[in-house]
């Protein structure tokens, strides 16, 4: 299923609660926090990330057409341990966990939709997990740019090069050549 069909899937069964508009940097949470809601980006874009030595680590990305959340808090109910912040203004629509949890209870396919998404966030994670055991910079930078082209149309190259786990004039240095 497409994001777009997931979009109107959960538009047609009302869903949405909210619409939430972030500026530039502004936070749509933070660690400590719980947070058990499902966001859909309308436009815009959003990074995933924990501090680790008072350094930005940065996990994900989310842009114009993606699901993000807080899954660690949204499956556990207990404070996030990440942070997610806006790149740039940011609309999102948000769903509350106990709509959802209805919406899937209420169909046999849908709980099936929301395990293959799982599923693909599990996938990618592991993909993720394998771009940081390889020690090669360039390395890192090809599979991110084979697997994800629009992120570097969407994300400004100092985050980019956070996620990939090197200095931005290595991501400069590599895009060049």
């Amino acid at each position: 299923m497409k994001v777009t069909d997931l979009y109107n899937l959960f538009e047609a069964n009302n869903l949405f609660t909210k619409e939430l508009r972030l500026d530039r940097n502004e936070y749509l949470s933070t660690s400590g926090a719980i947070d058990t809601d499902i966001y859909f980006i309308k436009e815009g874009s959003l990074k995933i990330y924990v501090v680790n030595d008072d350094e930005e680590q940065i996990i994900r990305f989310g842009y114009q057409n993606n699901i993000i959340a807080s899954l660690d808090s949204f499956l556990s109910e207990k404070p996030s341990d990440f942070y997610i912040q806006a790149i740039k203004k940011t609309t999102v629509k948000i769903i509350s966990k106990a709509d959802f949890m209805a919406f899937l209870n209420s169909d046999p396919g849908y709980l099936k939709l929301w395990i293959t998404i799982l599923e693909d966030m599990v996938l990618q994670q592991m993909e993720r997990e394998k771009d940081l055991l390889i020690t090669s910079p360039k390395e890192r930078y090809q599979r991110a740019l084979k697997r994800s082209p629009q992120l570097f149309q969407e994300i400004p190259n100092k985050h980019i090069a956070s996620y990939l786990r090197m200095k931005p004039e290595t991501l400069s240095r590599l895009k060049k050549s």
